[in-house]
């Protein structure tokens, strides 16, 4: 249920990729409760009506307040109708949780060019786009938060190089981003997931399969996305208020391990 006076406050947050599917909740998701559950009033972002709306249901199950908005943030005029939209209906945007992402698989010499363009457009290209439109937005009411959503692949790749070079760009996006508008008082932070079972993964996923990702991490605990907002949730609160540019690991230890084998 929503905590009085939460984390949040009364911000308005902005999470885009915030539907999931089926029975396994995602991380945008996870996050967009976890934000209402703390006293946001949260823009969800998606491009499935159905998906988004499993999210919605539960924020306003729970007595939280929330928008959809269906849009494509690799597009430039979603990403600011997107904007226009938040300032339209709660008059200011504070938050902006950058989840969306597709994955990719193979070497340099498997990638299809189109295939690679289009992975760059979702996973690094959209969160040039969604800055553009929401910093400015932010700077005019003061200052806020982006929590860009990263991965492990990012710094251990893993044969998806089209995925590793798309997630690491992230990485020097938000740095470049924590610097560019510090003096607009906007913080802007990066997470990078371990092996989070998720909506996103859950389909692909045996048993046998979780217990190795369970195993790979030296707490032994698997990661879910919860695990996840619970990090955004700090980076996007005041509580975070001396912090930015910070590339925070969320993965149980993985990356400090090599692969068991």
């Amino acid at each position: 249920m929503v905590e009085q006076g939460g984390r949040l406050g009364d911000k308005v947050a902005i999470v885009t990729g915030a539907g999931f599917r089926g029975e396994v909740i995602g991380n945008g998701a996870a996050t967009a409760i976890t934000f209402a559950r703390h006293g946001a009033r949260v823009l969800l972002v998606d491009l499935d009506e159905r998906n988004v709306m499993r999210t919605f249901d539960q924020i306003n199950t729970e007595g939280g307040e929330a928008k959809v908005f269906l849009g494509d943030v690799s597009t430039q005029k979603d990403c600011k109708a997107m904007v226009e939209e938040s300032i339209k209906h709660y008059g200011n945007l504070d938050i902006l949780h950058n989840n969306v992402g597709i994955g990719g698989s193979g070497t340099v010499v498997d990638a299809n060019p189109d295939d690679w363009d289009e992975i760059m457009a979702v996973n690094l290209k959209s969160m040039m786009l969604t800055g553009k439109y929401s910093v400015p937005a932010m700077a005019s009411g003061g200052g806020g938060a982006i929590v860009n959503i990263s991965s492990i692949s990012a710094i251990r790749p893993r044969g998806l190089t089209s995925y590793t070079v798309s997630k690491a760009g992230v990485i020097a996006l938000t740095k470049a981003m924590a610097v560019d508008h510090a003096a607009d008082g906007i913080r802007v932070n990066c997470i990078l997931p371990g092996p989070v079972y998720s909506s996103m993964t859950a389909g692909a996923m045996s048993e046998d399969r979780r217990e190795i990702r369970r195993k790979a991490s030296p707490l032994g605990i698997e990661g879910t996305p919860w695990d996840i907002a619970m990090a955004a949730l700090y980076l996007a609160s005041s509580e975070a208020r001396w912090v930015t540019g910070v590339i925070l690991n969320v993965d149980g230890g993985v990356t400090l391990l090599s692969p068991r084998r």
